[in-house]
């Protein structure tokens, strides 16, 4: 038995305060990663601070047309709203497409952003992994390295994919993560939380010790935009994504003129396509302009052993999820 103290929360500035900046205490929401982490005993946290009671599960309007979702909104919650169902479906449809009901019931937004990989080299407690101890190198490298395993954003440190479908949707609608701690309050760039492994990939994420996630705040959705999440997976439940699709598109007739494209199963983060979008933006519908987009998507994309597959499949869910969200267009102009 590991011992820990356990407190509850009835503020966030209370939270803050019990939790302290130590690296060994935990904020406990749904408890879907923390509690399965402690139990194979990855994590190991000496202080767990409730945060259950935190008034943070509102999805409000904000007076600029932005979403604000409090982190203790679960993911069937966020889910099934109307303004998420009706104005960001690609968010929706990625939240409904991972885990099992039960798991959505209990999962929450921060939880969700904070989720941590599934390597299996992390998680058998064993292995040799630079995430779980720092400097013991990556066993995935040389391993078997076909399925949570990335081909954009990797080192010679670690090659893990980042598991959240629901991230890949929020890269590409663009949002902002507000969150408390010691210093105060203060705001990060959705594409900026997540940090690429590099020589450090211990380190995931950019909040500071004791920093606790409070909101995420969603952009104001593209005017006259359609957007589609697509997941590709060994089989079509209960599984991580192989590669995956967040696109959102606007159109002027049969012409592209605003695109945001993230990937999901591929990247070591979050992965936003920019230079896809700008290849996509101005361009008429059609396979080639598609597969044309896909292609610099994954320039510079490194395969390894067993997962050289991602980089066509992955171009493949970019160019299919465009040819379903243009397809009504281009029967109007065909």
């Amino acid at each position: 038995m590991r011992e820990f103290d356990y407190a509850r929360a009835d503020s966030p500035r209370q939270a803050v305060s019990t939790h302290g900046e130590s690296e060994q205490a935990a904020y406990l929401a749904g408890g879907t990663t923390l509690l399965d982490l402690v139990k194979i005993d990855i994590m190991r946290p000496d202080q767990v601070v409730d945060i259950n009671r935190l008034d943070l599960n509102e999805i409000e309007t904000l007076d600029d047309g932005r979403t604000r979702i409090g982190a203790l909104v679960t993911n069937t919650a966020l889910a099934r709203h109307d303004r998420i169902k009706n104005e960001y479906a690609v968010l929706s449809e990625a939240l409904l497409s991972g885990a099992t009901t039960q798991l959505r019931n209990k999962a929450t937004t921060a939880g969700n952003v904070m989720q941590r990989v599934r390597c299996p080299y992390f998680r058998d407690g064993v292995s040799n992994c630079n995430k779980r101890e720092p400097g013991s190198g990556c066993a995935a490298i040389e391993g078997h390295n076909r399925s949570v395993h990335a081909v954009l954003g990797t080192s010679e440190h670690c090659i893990a994919t980042h598991p959240s479908d629901m991230c890949v949707a929020m890269a590409a609608i663009g949002a902002t993560i507000t969150v408390e701690g010691p210093d105060g309050r203060r705001e990060i760039d959705f594409l900026d939380f997540h940090l690429l492994p590099g020589d450090a990939p211990e380190r995931e994420h950019a909040l500071k010790p004791g920093e606790l996630i409070t909101h995420v705040t969603l952009e104001v959705p593209l005017e006259n935009s359609r957007s589609h999440y697509l997941k590709l997976r060994d089989r079509a439940s209960y599984q991580f994504a192989l590669a995956s699709s967040a696109v959102i598109v606007t159109l002027e007739g049969d012409t592209i003129t605003d695109a945001r494209v993230a990937l999901g199963g591929v990247g070591t983060k979050p992965w936003r396509a920019h230079e896809a979008e700008s290849a996509l933006k101005g361009q008429k519908i059609g396979e080639a302009s598609f597969a044309h987009a896909a292609g610099i998507a994954f320039k510079g994309a490194t395969p390894y052993a067993h997962n050289a597959f991602k980089i066509p499949l992955g171009q493949q869910a970019i160019v299919r999820n465009l040819t379903t969200l243009t397809a009504q267009e281009d029967r109007r102009t065909s």
